[in-house]
């Protein structure tokens, strides 16, 4: 391999190298606080995608019919678009975060395009709702070494999952999400379900809404969950890591 292979090598692995943490098991056993795993016997519940006024009410309704609380990963483009949702997403008592300007995965994003839009969309929401936001979920689950230099920069915490629904997938139902969400969540673990069917090839929020539904009315009905901001003795990391 020539020298200038052997760079071009080193640097693509170093910018597409982190996308690795999108494998569930992998990243789960190599980087559980990546994943979203807490030592305490703590649930977290996440949405993606949002705010989309046609779906997101649906949601914070069923959310205050059980008296819980969840983090939303919002889209910068759809935050601004629609600012009195994410006010009220934060008047009662959920926690916000961000998943984007776009959503479009960071191996996509043109070289320092990314550090600005994370920024705009930090921007934006903390200047819509009025506090500081700490969590970043890159779309589908996708870092890159950019990424994570963004979230340095711009004093963000990169979080993923433990358990989610598939809900975008052709033959998914609630039964089906209910199943795919409890089959790798444990105590400690954080769920990802979407408030929105607006970047999903198949979904449809409603079933995600039942699947919801049937969650909190069934086997995390005792359950200690909440956002990702109650996960987490001291902070996002409990040794002060990322």
């Amino acid at each position: 391999m020539s020298p200038l292979t052997a760079v071009g090598v080193g640097a693509a692995i170093a910018t597409a190298g982190p996308a690795l943490t999108a494998v569930g098991p992998l990243r789960r056993r190599c980087n559980p606080r990546l994943s979203g795993v807490s030592s305490r016997e703590h649930i977290a519940l996440t949405f993606d995608d949002g705010p989309d006024p046609a779906s997101t009410p649906a949601f914070l309704d069923l959310l205050a019919e059980h008296e819980r609380h969840a983090t939303f990963f919002v889209l910068g483009e759809q935050a601004v678009a629609h600012p009195g949702l994410i006010r009220r997403i934060r008047q009662e008592g959920h926690e916000l975060a961000i998943h984007g300007w776009t959503h479009r995965c960071t191996l996509a994003a043109p070289p320092t395009r990314l550090v600005r839009d994370l920024r705009d969309a930090r921007d934006a929401l903390e200047d819509i709702c009025g506090t500081v936001l700490t969590w970043f979920r890159p779309p589908y689950g996708v870092l890159s070494g950019e990424a994570l230099l963004a979230c340095r920069a711009l004093d963000l915490r990169p979080v993923l999952w433990t358990a989610w629904g598939r809900e975008w997938e052709r033959d998914a139902s609630p039964a089906t999400v209910v199943a795919t969400v409890l089959r790798t969540l444990r105590p400690g673990g954080t769920i990802l379900l979407h408030d929105t069917d607006r970047h999903a090839p198949h979904g449809d929020w409603r079933r995600t809404l039942e699947a919801t539904e049937q969650l909190l009315a069934g086997p995390l009905a005792s359950a200690n969950l909440g956002p990702l901001g109650d996960h987490w003795r001291d902070g996002p990391c409990e040794d002060g890591s990322m």
